[in-house]
């Protein structure tokens, strides 16, 4: 008997991820995107190092009550400042590398979260 993780289906899933890509429902995706249940979109964020308060701000409208910021290859904290419209909003932030985000996201959104991955390649 195989045992599988059972969750909502018709939601959006991380089913690959390496260094340079993350495949959500076995489509790679090599830039800057948000992944949300019901929809991934593009992410105007390039890099870590460019974040702006106006990416924070975008992430805020997405009404999730969770963000995984996945800062690429390894966990880099942005200025707190940055996390202020998300702070207003009362969505609750967690910082970890690309890999660690991804596989987070799977389990918050297999538990029915309103959760977004914020995924960064660089």
């Amino acid at each position: 008997m195989k045992l599988h993780a059972s969750g909502p289906s018709g939601v959006n899933v991380v089913t690959a991820y390496g260094n340079d890509y993350v495949a959500v429902n076995g489509v790679r995706h090599h830039e800057s995107l948000v992944v949300l249940p019901e929809r991934v979109a593009p992410w105007s964020a390039r890099s870590f190092d460019a974040l702006t308060a106006e990416d924070f701000a975008f992430l805020a409208t997405l009404n999730a009550e969770i963000v995984l910021l996945g800062t690429g290859l390894k966990q880099r904290f942005p200025h707190p400042r940055l996390f202020a419209p998300l702070a207003r909003a009362r969505i609750g932030v967690e910082v970890m590398d690309l890999q660690a985000a991804s596989r987070t996201y799977n389990i918050l959104v297999a538990e029915e979260r309103r959760v977004a991955a914020a995924l960064l390649f660089a």
